[in-house]
């Protein structure tokens, strides 16, 4: 393994700089394959019983897997959504590429998930690099590196939120003096939702990697449960002691003093501090703030919408099929099944995501540093944006 030194404060932080890996295989959850016509992704919807990578061809193919949710977490949403604009150009129907195909085409992309703001970031990006390119044979090979320039920031971003998260961990540790730092997560928001490292993981990972006991609760998080199938299937295949929990556990552990800090990653921030996370995030917030617990926010800066205020009126939710309510997915024996546990004539509601406000959040973990929940302090953190 190789490790970095990184200062933070008065204090040197030892970081295992590595990729995330499989059963012993470097991974990551989206790469473009050798033949640069194709992009390969984790099927995540089978997590943790079947590993299966899917390949993606086209826009059609994009937009599907982001639907599906065989891609899910906001930084790798708008990863997908990069390389799709590169798999548009790719499979342009005229040669030169016309603006107007592409401009279409990231349009259809845009329209894939309504909540994850990265996703209309990413696509603008690598458009906007596309359109500044005067060679019209240089386009296609523009749009791939705008996607893998993104794909690398993105990476980068969660090793610093990694570097910056582990100070407060580190803290917490230290009060103790070396018991065990019990961590609360909800839903997925670590490496398989972005590129390596994740958000919310980031500094569990680092602090993992430094040697601090920690122990992590896993949200079930329901409907999907993308915390005890994925968090927990990532924080095992890590080695960092986890357990997994029903979603209505959390407020109980944190009156017993058995939740220590709560880290949680976000789909949209607005630029007052406002959080679009996984359905259940706001009921978490809640609960920490009554039991005085530090509820914190890990999230690279593509995850900041700079144009709304106030994202409980503001910020779209996404409404998902109420099946995923009524049904659940689980292994029965050697087969991946759909078992209803609903009354079959029940109707169901599916709100994907729910807004946690700034007064509730103790602070924001990102690639800058660390900062309290309020407009002034994300803009002195991204001095850039105060007047975007």
């Amino acid at each position: 393994m190789l490790f970095e030194t990184l200062k933070l404060g008065s204090k040197l932080f030892r970081e295992k700089i590595s990729i995330m890996k499989v059963d012993g295989q470097n991974i990551r959850p989206i790469w473009l394959d050798s033949d640069l016509k194709k992009v390969k992704v984790i099927d995540q919807r089978l997590l943790p019983h079947e590993f299966v990578v899917a390949d993606l061809k086209s826009v059609d193919d994009v937009i599907l897997a982001i639907r599906e949710m065989v891609v899910r977490g906001a930084p790798l949403i708008g990863v997908t959504a990069a390389y799709g604009v590169y798999l548009a150009a790719l499979n342009s129907p005229t040669d030169p590429i016309e603006d107007a195909y592409m401009i279409e085409e990231c349009t259809r992309l845009k329209s894939a998930r309504p909540t994850a703001v990265n996703l209309a970031w990413a696509v603008d990006e690598v458009l906007s690099g596309m359109l500044k390119i005067s060679d019209p044979s240089e386009k296609v090979d523009a749009a791939r590196k705008e996607a893998e320039k993104i794909a690398e920031a993105e990476a980068e971003n969660c090793r610093r939120i990694g570097a910056h998260g582990f100070g407060l961990i580190d803290k917490i540790s230290r009060s103790k003096k070396g018991k065990t730092v019990n961590l609360l997560t909800h839903c997925n928001a670590g490496w398989l939702a972005c590129i390596e490292y994740g958000t919310a993981t980031a500094p569990i990972y680092a602090a993992f990697d430094n040697g601090i006991d920690i122990h992590v609760w896993v949200d079930e998080t329901r409907p999907l449960n993308q915390g005890a199938r994925l968090t927990a299937w990532e924080l095992g295949k890590y080695g960092v002691k986890h357990t997994i929990i029903t979603d209505n556990a959390g407020g109980h552990l944190m009156q017993h003093d058995m939740v220590d800090m709560v880290i949680v990653g976000t789909d949209r921030t607005t630029y007052t501090g406002d959080v679009a996370n996984k359905i259940g995030t706001y009921l978490k917030a809640l609960a920490a703030k009554d039991n005085n617990i530090p509820f914190y926010v890990a999230l690279p800066s593509s995850t900041f919408d700079w144009e709304l205020r106030d994202g409980v009126k503001e910020i779209p939710i996404e409404m998902r099929d109420p099946d995923e309510v009524r049904y659940v997915q689980g292994l029965d024996r050697e087969d991946i099944r759909h078992v209803l546990i609903a009354h079959a004539d029940s109707p169901a509601q599916n709100f994907a995501f729910d807004v946690t406000p700034s007064r509730l959040i103790t602070g924001f973990i990102t690639e800058r540093g660390v900062c309290r929940a309020s407009e002034k302090e994300i803009l002195r953190l991204f001095p850039e944006k105060k007047n975007s």
